[in-house]
C-alpha cells in the first residue's frame, strides 16, 4: 500500500528550479530596514524642534508671605499635676471621687479607717490631764515651799536679834540658819519640779496635736482645685505609708491651660526664642489647627543613639476642653516671617542655561567699573537703612559718616588683596564678618536711636547676616539674562528678595521641549 503520509522536512531547502524567474527568489532585507531609518529620521527631524528653538518656563517675582519654621513633635500635658497621696498608713473606707471629676481644693476624695488613730488620741489627751494634774500638783508644792520659807525667814531674824544679844545659845542660832537653808533648798526644788510638770505638759500637748493631726490625715482632701486625672485606690484596700509616700491620686490643676514639651533637634535649637508663635494639629481633630507660643527652652539635653535633643515648652490655650493630657501635638515653630515680601519661586535659585560655568574670582583688585557698582549698591542700602529707621538730618549725617569710614576701610583692605581672601571664606564666613562691621561701624549712630530705632537697626542687622547672595536669570527679549540679586528667608517654595529685583520680574526657572 502507497504511503499516503506528508513528508516530513529534512531541513534542506531545495533547490531552485531551472528557468525560475528571479523574483522568486528571496529578496534581501536591508533595503526595507533603510526605509524604516529613513522615516524614523524624518519623523525625528519633524518632532524635535531645531537648535534655538527652546520654550522657558518661567514665573514671575511677586509678594506674599515667607515663613520659615521647624517642625517638631510632644506630649501635651497640664500645666501643673499634683500627686497625691498619704501621710499615714490604713484601710481604705471609701473612694469619693473618680476619674475626670472636678474637684475643689479641701474637698474630702477619699476616707481611710481612724479608729486606730482616734484610739491613739483619746490616749493621748489623757496623758494630757495627767499631766496637767501634776503640774498642778507641783504649783501646790511650790507654794508650800514658799511659805515655808517665809516662816524659816523670820524666825532666822528673831533669832538672829536674840542671838546679837546673847540670850539664846549658839545651837539654836545654828538651827534657825539651817532651817532657813532648807526652806530655800525647797523652794529651788520645787520650781524645778514645776518646769519639768510644765514640759510634761507641753510633751503631751504636742503628742495630742500630732495624734490629732493623724486622724485627719485619714481623710484624704484635694489640695488644688482640678481635674483627677488617675485613681490608684479603691474601698478595702490597705495604704501603706512607710518610707516613700504612695500616690493614690492625679490631679490636673487647671485644664484650660496646657503645655506642649517639644523634642528639638539640637540643630534647630538655635532658631528658637520665648515668645514664638507655634502651630500644631492632634490626631484626634484632624484639619483643625491650634496655636500656642514658646515659653522656655530648657537646658537638659537628651541623647538618644548620638542624637541630641533638646525639651521646649510650649503654653497653650485650652478653653473649649478639646486637647487632652497625653495627645501628640505635631508642631511648627515660626521662627521668622515676612508679610508683603518680594519672592521669587526657589526653581528659579536652581535653574542653569547649559554649559553655563559659574564665574571664578577675579584676580587682582577689582575694576573701577566694579568699584562703582558696588558704591552704587552701598549707597542705595543707606538709603533705605535711613527711611526704614526714620532717622532725623542729625542721625542720617551719623549714618553717612559710619558708612563712608566703613567703605574706606573696605577699599584699602580690596586693593590690598582682601578680595582673594574674601573669595576663600566661605559664605557664611563673610556674611557673618559684614554683619559684625556693619554693628561696630554703627555704635555711635546707635547711642542717638531710641529703643524702637534700635529694635529695626538690630532686625536690618540680623537681616544681612542671613542673607546671601545668588544669581537668577531673567527673560528679556526671549533670552535669558543673570542677574544678581541677595536673598533673605526662605521657606520650602519661596526666597525673599533683599535687593536686584523688582515685582513683575520674568525669571526662568526650567527649559521645555514642544512640538
Amino acid at each position: 500500500m502507497a504511503d499516503t503520509s506528508s513528508p516530513k522536512p529534512t531541513g534542506i531547502r531545495p533547490a531552485p528550479r531551472a528557468g525560475a524567474a528571479p523574483s522568486a527568489r528571496r529578496r534581501p532585507r536591508w533595503p526595507l530596514f533603510l526605509g524604516v531609518a529613513a522615516i524614523v529620521a524624518v519623523l525625528a527631524w519633524w518632532l524635535w524642534p531645531a537648535a534655538g528653538e527652546v520654550r522657558y518656563r518661567t514665573a514671575k517675582v511677586d509678594t506674599g508671605t515667607i515663613r520659615v519654621a521647624i517642625a517638631a513633635t510632644g506630649k501635651l500635658s497640664a500645666l501643673s499635676t499634683v500627686d497625691v497621696g498619704s501621710q499615714v498608713s490604713g484601710l481604705v473606707l471609701s473612694v469619693e471621687v473618680d476619674y475626670n471629676d472636678r474637684v475643689e481644693a479641701g474637698q474630702a476624695i477619699a476616707h481611710l479607717d481612724p479608729a486606730n488613730f482616734r484610739s491613739r488620741l483619746e490616749q493621748s489627751e489623757a496623758d494630757l490631764t495627767s499631766a496637767l494634774a501634776n503640774l498642778d500638783a507641783a504649783r501646790a508644792n511650790a507654794g508650800e515651799a514658799q511659805a515655808t520659807l517665809r516662816n524659816a525667814e523670820a524666825n532666822y531674824e528673831r533669832v538672829t536679834a536674840i542671838w546679837e544679844r546673847r540670850l539664846i545659845s549658839r545651837a539654836d542660832y545654828d538651827a534657825a540658819v539651817a532651817a532657813r537653808d532648807q526652806a530655800q533648798a525647797r523652794v529651788a526644788s520645787t520650781q524645778a519640779a514645776v518646769k519639768v510638770a510644765q514640759s510634761q505638759v507641753a510633751q503631751r500637748r504636742a503628742a495630742v496635736a500630732n495624734a490629732q493631726l493623724d486622724l485627719d490625715y485619714t481623710i484624704i482632701r484635694s489640695p488644688v482645685d482640678g481635674v483627677v486625672l488617675l485613681r490608684a485606690i479603691e474601698p478595702g484596700m490597705t495604704v501603706a505609708a512607710s518610707f516613700q509616700t504612695p500616690v493614690l491620686f492625679s490631679i490636673a490643676e487647671d485644664l484650660s491651660k496646657m503645655q506642649i514639651e517639644l523634642t528639638v533637634d539640637e540643630s534647630d535649637v538655635g532658631q528658637i526664642r520665648a515668645g514664638q508663635a507655634v502651630r500644631f494639629t492632634v490626631d484626634a481633630f484632624p484639619g483643625r489647627e491650634f496655636s500656642g507660643r514658646v515659653r522656655q527652652i530648657r537646658l537638659a539635653a537628651t541623647e538618644t543613639s548620638t542624637v541630641i535633643t533638646y525639651p521646649v515648652i510650649v503654653d497653650v490655650d485650652n478653653a473649649d476642653g478639646s486637647l487632652l493630657p497625653g495627645m501628640t501635638a505635631s508642631a511648627e515653630v515660626l521662627v521668622s516671617e515676612r508679610e508683603n515680601a518680594i519672592r521669587l519661586p526657589n526653581a528659579a535659585l536652581r535653574y542653569r542655561p547649559p554649559g553655563e560655568a559659574a564665574a571664578a574670582a577675579p584676580d587682582g583688585p577689582p575694576s573701577p567699573e566694579a568699584i562703582a557698582r558696588m558704591r552704587a549698591q552701598a549707597q542705595q542700602q543707606v538709603d533705605e537703612l535711613a527711611a526704614r529707621l526714620r532717622l532725623d538730618a542729625t542721625q542720617r549725617a551719623a549714618l553717612d559718616e559710619a558708612m563712608a569710614q566703613m567703605r574706606q576701610r573696605m577699599m584699602a583692605r580690596m586693593q590690598q588683596g582682601g578680595a582673594q581672601a574674601a573669595a576663600a571664606q566661605s559664605e557664611d564666613t563673610r556674611r557673618r564678618r559684614s554683619a559684625e562691621a556693619m554693628a561696630e561701624a554703627l555704635q555711635p549712630l546707635r547711642a542717638q536711636l531710641d529703643a524702637e530705632q534700635q529694635a529695626l537697626l538690630d532686625e536690618e542687622l540680623s537681616l544681612m547676616a542671613n542673607s546671601r547672595r545668588a544669581t537668577v536669570h531673567v527673560l528679556r527679549n526671549g533670552k535669558p539674562e543673570q542677574v544678581p540679586v541677595r536673598i533673605g528667608l526662605a521657606d520650602n517654595s519661596f526666597s525673599e528678595v533683599l535687593s536686584g529685583l523688582e515685582p513683575g520680574a520674568e525669571l526662568v526657572t526650567g527649559i521645555e521641549r514642544t512640538p
